[in-house]
């Protein structure tokens, strides 16, 4: 690869740096180890040689420990093996028997290790001419044997020596090159961090992310202002969202986003009702995954909702207050309509003119009511009030489907009642009656013109249940999410003529909760819907 070649110099000084030292004193050990051996066994032929042999070893150790190697070119360094070989050759020459040829391996895997292919065949060239020199001046009988494998000895190990420090170098091009890529990814992960983290301290609603086992491990300044305000405040006893019902310490969205949970605007209200201070804060968790689809900790949002709520509550109570002044007007208009229309004189052009007002007198009136009942139904204010007994709910559907028959005739829809007898309920039957209404009303007002509504009534094992089914146009998934929703209303429904308030299916949930029961939908666009009413088993009579 061209990052090796590029780089191969100054990894072999970096090798050189660190290995001058090492490969001259291993030499110099060699070498008085040697020495000491051939002077007990009594092996020295030629003392001259050998001190001067021993001179010049201690000359190139001491320099590589005085000298800074690491400044100095390669041609100068290679003068310390070069001196070596030179210091062996006379040890040789002192002791012909003794060995000492030997000592010429280290010098020759030094330049071999050094210089690559040049230095292994240079290396052995003038250590094989020293060392049959050697013989040749010793007069000794040569062997053969000697002259031959004693060159292959050294060049293989000079052989071996150049490629270890040729990989050596080679693999530490490579972790400098990768220590490099480590570096430079890490100062990118620094900045995309401190990007991030301006970010999250530049909004006004505070994040926390919380790994798998629930620690919290980030935290921007918007939720570190909205725990200080709670606490400076004293407002530490949390409420649900009615403002009314206390919460216990594990029922908290902190807590239940702690132990895995995925929470959904879910509104807390922190401080007693009736204190001024008092604060909504509305939390939303969403599961982050890696990418074996592991559970990797969850992303928490809280928002301080206080003056929404408190705007909201606002509006609820302007409502209910301009409600109840229009109930009582609309009341006597309806009451002396139907006064003027009982008046059998009455000629057939006013009867009608009359006629007109009553019905949107009438619809005026179911609009205040709405409203009223919305009001009461407040997440902040009253929680509604019931007077439950045991009821036939099945003849509350058959009541209700009979108030639906003219509308429907109207549109000529056609209702049927599927049940196989009584199905009693322990609830208030005026609230129920009222949940039957909205939706056998809303299955007639928006159902397919000649089509058809199904009312079930019928008991589980999981207690009752009331199926209102129609083969209207349905609605767009996008909004099945908000339709209990107050105030909201379809956009296929907003383009039609039909009138609403938005509340009745709000109304009709918060009724149904309030009976410890559930109101869910199940539609598909152009094909209808179905609402589904369940309402626990109801008790016996000595139950209660």
């Amino acid at each position: 690869m061209t990052f090796l070649a590029a780089d191969a110099p100054t990894a072999l000084r970096h090798v050189r740096d660190r290995a001058v030292l090492l490969n001259q004193v291993l030499v110099g050990t060699a070498v008085v180890l040697a020495v000491f051996l051939s002077l007990a066994t009594g092996a020295i032929a030629r003392v001259d040689a050998l001190m001067l042999g021993l001179l010049l070893i201690f000359i190139p150790t001491g320099a590589a420990i005085l000298v800074p190697w690491q400044r100095s070119p390669v041609g100068l360094v290679l003068l310390l093996p070069l001196i070596d070989i030179g210091a062996v050759m006379l040890l040789t020459i002192s002791a012909p028997t003794s060995g000492f040829p030997l000592l010429w391996l280290f010098p020759a895997m030094w330049v071999g290790s050094t210089l690559g292919a040049f230095g292994v065949v240079g290396a052995t060239v003038v250590i094989t001419a020293l060392y049959w020199a050697s013989i040749m001046l010793v007069d000794t009988q040569p062997v053969l044997s000697a002259f031959v494998v004693f060159p292959i000895v050294v060049a293989g190990l000079a052989t071996i020596a150049s490629v270890a420090s040729w990989r050596s170098s080679a693999q530490r091009v490579v972790l400098d090159k990768q220590s490099r890529e480590l570096r430079r990814a890490v100062d990118r992960a620094r900045g995309q961090e401190e990007l991030v983290t301006e970010a999250l301290d530049a909004v006004d609603f505070g994040v926390i992310r919380l790994t798998a086992d629930g620690d919290q491990v980030v935290a921007n300044e918007a939720m570190a202002r909205l725990q200080l305000a709670i606490e400076d405040t004293d407002l530490l006893q949390p409420f649900a969202s009615d403002g009314l019902t206390p919460l216990a310490d594990d029922e908290l969205p902190l807590a239940r986003a702690r132990r895995g949970e995925e929470i959904d605007r879910a509104l807390v209200w922190f401080g007693a009702p009736g204190d001024l201070a008092r604060r909504s804060l509305q939390f939303s968790s969403r599961r982050l995954t890696g990418k074996n689809v592991t559970h990797e900790g969850l992303i928490v949002v809280a928002q301080d909702t206080t003056a929404e709520e408190l705007a909201l509550r606002a509006r609820e109570d302007l409502i209910a207050s301009v409600s109840h002044e229009l109930r009582t007007p609309l009341t006597s208009i309806t009451g002396y309509v139907e006064l003027v229309l009982d008046d059998e004189t009455l000629s057939a052009s006013a009867r009608r003119s009359l006629g007109v007002v009553e019905r949107n007198a009438a619809r005026l009136l179911a609009i205040v009511s709405d409203l009223v009942a919305a009001s009461a139904m407040s997440r902040m204010g009253v929680s509604l009030s019931l007077r439950p007994e045991h009821t036939d709910l099945t003849a509350l559907a058959a009541a209700s489907i009979e108030s639906a028959l003219l509308p429907a005739a109207e549109r000529g829809i056609s209702i049927e009642l599927l049940a196989d007898g009584p199905v009693w309920v322990y609830a208030d039957a005026h609230r129920i009656r009222q949940v039957i209404d909205n939706l056998v009303s809303n299955a007639v007002k928006y159902g397919r013109v000649r089509g058809h509504v199904d009312v079930e009534v019928r008991a589980d094992a999981d207690g009752v249940v009331l199926v209102v089914r129609d083969d209207g146009p349905g609605i767009p998934a996008g909004e099945v999410p908000r339709l209990f929703e107050r105030f909201f209303r379809s956009a296929l429904v907003r383009q039609s003529v039909t009138h609403g308030s938005g509340l009745g299916l709000s109304i009709s949930r918060d009724i149904v909760v309030a009976h410890e029961g559930s109101l869910t939908v199940r539609t598909v666009l152009g094909e209808g819907a179905e609402f589904t009413m369940a309402l626990p088993a109801p008790p016996s009579r000595e139950e209660i």
